[in-house]
């Protein structure tokens, strides 16, 4: 669309694509605007994960991938499969929009936070991830921004690996992808375990015990090519995932002791199947999804079932019908989303089970006009059977105005609905809550100077209606406001053989009416990444520095609590891989090279220096 062969080099990477991959042209990406589109026609700011980065990384969890791209900060409860939550420039946890193969993650709207560190790394083909809100397009959830796991195999072929480390780290996966005629199968699963560490918990009763983890994962699809216009696909994937934690005492009616849950257990599956049309100008696509999430906390010596034991258990049903016509020098797009939610006794601490739909319905447009200005609107309504209706809107604009460089504004509204928990609950719902509004102003400049690939950006972001509970009453309402002001720089340039890739963010997230830093969240954070190779030896050296944070420390006997400020730290990682033939590759890895000690949560500890070995083969 934009034609000059300058900036398609540009925007290929400071949109930002080249954060994760070789930036091409090419590129295509679909989360952005929900049809397929090349990245370097997308204004918000973009980062594409592909597989081959991942390996190259030789990331462990989808936690440690999303932790190395710009505006993300990661706060987790101790080591791997831990609680975690991601902030995405300053804004709450529950205010990133989590899809997987484009359905929203389930279970996300009951517990209130999308947990990455739960999703095996080993069912990502890809990762597209949108800065910036995207309500207009998806709906409830996406403020910060948007994360869209895709699942898969992206090649036929077949791949093994294995691999061993630190506290008896090992994982085992297999994938497969083979074409019949005008069918394509892919198959694949993964176990991982690893005895963990003490994350030595300061806000419970002290456990002096491993807190471990172990995933159990498969996927699987079957695409069929029915016409020359027409496809078929059926996919799902499943995991089974068990976490070990330093828990909280429960007590019965009788304030006894009864059970000290620690262990969680969570089971997931996920199905869905579709239509994809293509004819000219047009193209469209109809998908229908089920999902079911599992997810237990007890104590092993008492059982899942015990009076101490919790159990969320959620059946997620989707429908999505989406268009899009090329119009001009550009497309515009409509769609109609339909979820509906089931929730079984028990779930979100309720006696009863609940259901909730929503159905949304959305327009939207891209243009380029005069060979230098993209312009990009959307609008949606959503009908939701807790709060009515809610209608958001975004805007964006681009002027190349110099070959090269580019000047991009944007506004966009977005909103997260209450929880069933929140509306519900006896004790503390309040069946009147409005979802949280959020406003969102964003410009910034881009360009290719010299070999540098580079993007500026600032933001400011007004959330308002923030749900919070009432300190007399205990009742959630919409009594909160935030104000988030950041900067965002990234930049890539190869030097000779090495390649270089860096980002820079400050954030200012407060809370509105008492200018109150919000905790868990640095104030800086600065990642570098360099590749190069070697002969035949393949380095990337990553480094992260994470700012000044706040947290609140809690007393585990009085439960009198304190803010904390929380130092910064630097972190290397060292990986490197050398291809013993062309089918069989191993892998090295140091992570946290100098053994820094260092909380991204107050008083749960985070592992030191970690080494891995692993190796692949192709066929």
């Amino acid at each position: 669309m934009i034609k000059k062969a300058s900036l398609l080099t540009a925007l290929s990477v400071t949109a930002f694509s080249g954060w994760a991959q070789d930036g091409s042209s090419d590129t295509m990406v679909v989360t952005a605007n929900r049809f397929q589109q090349p990245l370097n026609t997308v204004l918000a700011p973009t980062s594409v994960v592909t597989r081959e980065d991942i390996q190259r990384w030789q990331a462990q969890s989808v936690t440690e991938v999303m932790s190395r791209l710009p505006g993300v900060d990661i706060a987790q409860s101790g080591g791997m499969g831990a609680t975690s939550s991601t902030f995405i420039r300053g804004t709450e946890s529950r205010h990133v929009l989590v899809l997987i193969d484009g359905i929203p993650l389930n279970n996300a709207g009951i517990s209130n936070v999308p947990d990455l560190s739960q999703i095996p790394v080993s069912l990502v083909q890809r990762i597209e991830y949108i800065r910036g809100p995207r309500s207009a397009l998806y709906g409830s959830d996406a403020i910060g921004g948007v994360i869209n796991i895709i699942t898969g195999r992206d090649k036929p072929g077949g791949e093994i690996s294995a691999g061993f480390g630190s506290h008896s780290y090992q994982s085992y996966d297999g994938s497969f992808q083979q074409t019949y005629d005008k069918t394509q199968v892919t198959l694949g699963g993964n176990y991982t375990y690893t005895r963990g560490f003490d994350i030595d918990a300061q806000d419970a009763s002290r456990q002096p015990d491993r807190d471990g983890f172990m995933s159990k994962s498969l996927f699987g699809s079957v695409e069929q090519q029915i016409t020359d216009n027409l496809s078929g696909f059926v996919r799902g994937f499943g995991y089974d995932n068990r976490t070990a934690y330093d828990g909280y005492d429960h007590y019965d009616a009788n304030f006894m002791v009864d059970g000290r849950p620690d262990t969680r257990q969570l089971y997931s599956q996920n199905w869905d199947t579709g239509l994809r049309y293509s004819q000219g100008i047009y193209q469209s696509q109809l998908v229908a999804g089920y999902g079911r999430s599992k997810d237990q906390n007890y104590d092993p010596s008492k059982g899942r079932y015990a009076s101490s034991a919790t159990t969320d258990d959620v059946k997620q049903y989707t429908a999505q019908w989406l268009n899009t016509f090329t119009v001009g020098h550009g497309n515009i797009g409509a769609g109609v989303d339909w979820q509906k939610q089931k929730t079984q006794a028990g779930t979100g601490y309720l006696d009863e089970g609940y259901e909730q739909h929503n159905t949304g319905v959305f327009l939207s447009a891209t243009q380029l006009l005069f060979d230098s200005v993209t312009l990009e609107a959307a609008a949606r309504n959503d009908d939701n059977s807790n709060f009515g209706n809610h209608s958001t809107w975004q805007t964006s604009a681009a002027w190349e105005f110099v070959d090269g460089y580019r000047i991009i504004g944007s506004y966009g509204t977005a909103y997260k609905a209450p929880t069933m928990s929140q509306i519900h609950s006896a004790a503390y719902g309040n069946p009147d809550l409005k979802p949280e509004e959020s406003k969102q102003w964003e410009g910034g400049f881009e360009g290719l100077t010299g070999p540098v690939n580079w993007r500026v950006t600032g933001y400011r972001n007004d959330i308002d209606n923030l749900i919070d509970s009432d300190p007399h009453t205990y009742r959630y309402y919409n009594i909160g406001e935030a104000r988030i002001k950041g900067i965002e720089a990234t930049a890539q340039f190869d030097t000779g053989p090495l390649g270089h890739q860096i980002s820079y963010d400050y954030v200012d997230p407060r809370n509105a009416k008492t200018n109150e830093v919000l905790a868990r969240r640095s104030k800086q954070q600065v990642k570098y990444q360099l590749d190069w190779q070697v002969w035949d030896l393949d380095w990337n050296v990553a480094y992260r520095y994470l700012g000044t944070r706040y947290d609140v420390a809690i007393d585990p006997n009085t439960y009198s609590s304190e803010r904390v400020q929380m130092g910064g730290v630097s972190l290397w990682d060292l990986a490197v891989s050398y291809p013993v033939t062309s089918h069989l590759t191993v892998r090295g890895k140091i992570a946290n090279l100098f053994d820094k000690d260092y909380e991204t949560v107050y008083g749960y500890e985070t592992a030191g220096r970690e080494y891995t070995l692993s190796g692949s083969y192709t066929f």
